[in-house]
């Protein structure tokens, strides 16, 4: 079955990224209904409406049966607005719109029904891999900073997901590579056994706005030091110079430009031997090694 999988992979991930980059907003509250009143729930109702759009015979094809139940079922997850409006972030920090030079900061949203990721590709060690996407029944609003009216930085469900272990796991001296929205920086800074936060952001734009926007609502400004450089030359040049206990690095968009810069960032480990490296989304960046 092995081999079947790595062709299943190929199949269900273009299927992922044609509906997340094409069709996000097919599923609509009106389509869902009619499928739950005749007893189906919510998410078997958002699968039904997937497998039908992509021609997906899951009756009596074998291969799409396969495909249907062994992926389709634990690709698709509700996502509910309370669990996430409880993060701290979202709770003590807020967002009014604001433009500094070409960068914007202001909330975004997903539509009822919307799709997006919502976490790490899931592996197993038969091969197989589960991308994760996950939907609304009501609007869910996140702050985001556009540049140039392109989406740069925001704090998402799958932000939140994909930064729980780095959180936990953060403590003394801390490292972190890419500034964002502030919010692993905010997180980790409420814990009382991080002692220092050291910031790399080479965008010059985004200090600015965080300095004037959201760092004065930080409980724990003492803990954060921002510098302005290039990553990989502080990696190179400084980084061993220092005694770090936990480094960080989030400096892609997604896998797709994250991969280079994970494998390049990986080479200065050496360089801080002792320390204990994190990246974000790196269970998804190593499903493409």
């Amino acid at each position: 079955m092995g081999n079947n999988y790595i062709t299943m992979n190929k199949r269900i991930f273009a299927i992922a990224s044609d509906f997340l980059n094409n069709h996000e907003c097919f599923v609509t509250e009106k389509m869902i209904k009619e499928i739950t009143d005749i007893g189906f729930s919510v998410k078997d109702a958002y699968k039904i409406l997937v497998a039908s759009f992509y021609d997906i015979d899951y009756l009596d094809d074998s291969n799409d049966k396969i495909l249907y139940q062994e992926y389709f079922e634990k690709i698709f997850a509700e996502q509910i607005n309370s669990e996430y409006e409880k993060d701290l972030y979202y709770q003590n920090i807020k967002f009014y719109n604001k433009k500094i030079g070409n960068c914007e900061i202001k909330y975004d949203s997903y539509k009822p029904y919307e799709a997006f990721v919502y976490n790490d590709i899931e592996r197993y060690i038969n091969g197989k891999q589960i991308p994760k996407i996950g939907f609304f029944r009501k609007e869910f609003k996140y702050p985001a900073i556009y540049e140039n009216n392109r989406l740069w930085m925001s704090v998402t469900p799958n932000e939140i997901n994909t930064m729980k272990e780095p959180i936990k796991k953060a403590f003394g001296k801390v490292l972190m590579y890419g500034l964002g929205i502030g919010y692993i920086a905010y997180m980790v800074s409420l814990k009382e056994d991080v002692e220092k936060i050291i910031i790399i952001e080479k965008n010059k734009k985004i200090i600015d706005l965080f300095y004037e926007e959201i760092y004065p609502q930080f409980e724990n400004k003492e803990k954060i030091e921002i510098i302005c450089e290039d990553a990989f030359i502080y990696a190179d040049k400084k980084m061993g110079k220092e005694n770090f206990d936990f480094v960080f690095c989030d400096l892609w968009h997604d896998v797709s430009d994250g991969l280079p810069m994970y494998l390049k960032m990986k080479e200065y480990e050496s360089r801080n031997p002792k320390s204990i490296y994190m990246y974000w989304i790196e269970k998804s960046i190593k499903c493409y090694l």
